[in-house]
C-alpha cells in the first residue's frame, strides 16, 4: 500500500494504466528525488494542451517507444508536470485534473483552489 497522498489529504490513487503513467510509469503520479519535474497532475489532456506542451518543447503526441512511450491522445489520463500545468492554467489551456490521483506535491506549486477550478471529480 503506498503512503503517497493526493491534494486532497487521502491515499493517492491511481492515475492510469493505459497508457501506463507517472514518472515511474507505475500507473500513479507518485514524486520521488529523482522526479525533477515534478510529474504529480493526473490530467486529462485535451487536444489544446497537447498542442501547447508541443509548442513549449514537450511533444507527448509522438511515441517514443524506447521510453516506453506510447504517445498521447486527447481523453487520455497522464500525470504531468506541475509547472507545465501551471504555464497552460495561466493561458486559459490547462486541462481537467483528477484531484484523486494528483499528488500532494503539487500543492507546493499550484494552489488548491486552482486546481479545484479544473476538477473532474469531488471537491469536497
Amino acid at each position: 500500500m503506498s503512503r503517497d497522498r493526493n491534494v486532497l489529504g487521502e491515499p493517492l490513487t491511481p492515475c492510469c494504466h493505459s497508457p501506463k503513467t507517472g514518472f515511474y510509469r507505475d500507473g500513479f503520479c507518485r514524486v520521488g528525488p529523482d522526479d525533477v519535474g515534478v510529474h504529480s497532475v493526473c490530467a486529462l489532456v485535451t487536444e489544446e494542451f497537447l498542442a501547447f506542451s508541443k509548442a513549449q518543447g514537450n511533444d507527448l503526441v509522438t511515441p517514443r517507444p524506447e521510453y516506453g512511450f506510447p504517445g498521447l491522445t486527447p481523453g487520455d489520463r497522464w500525470c504531468l508536470c506541475a509547472h507545465r500545468w501551471a504555464e497552460a492554467a495561466e493561458v486559459g489551456l490547462a486541462p481537467p485534473v483528477i484531484l484523486s490521483g494528483t499528488n500532494e506535491r503539487t500543492l507546493e506549486i499550484i494552489p488548491l483552489i486552482k486546481l479545484q477550478q479544473h476538477a473532474l471529480d469531488a471537491v469536497h
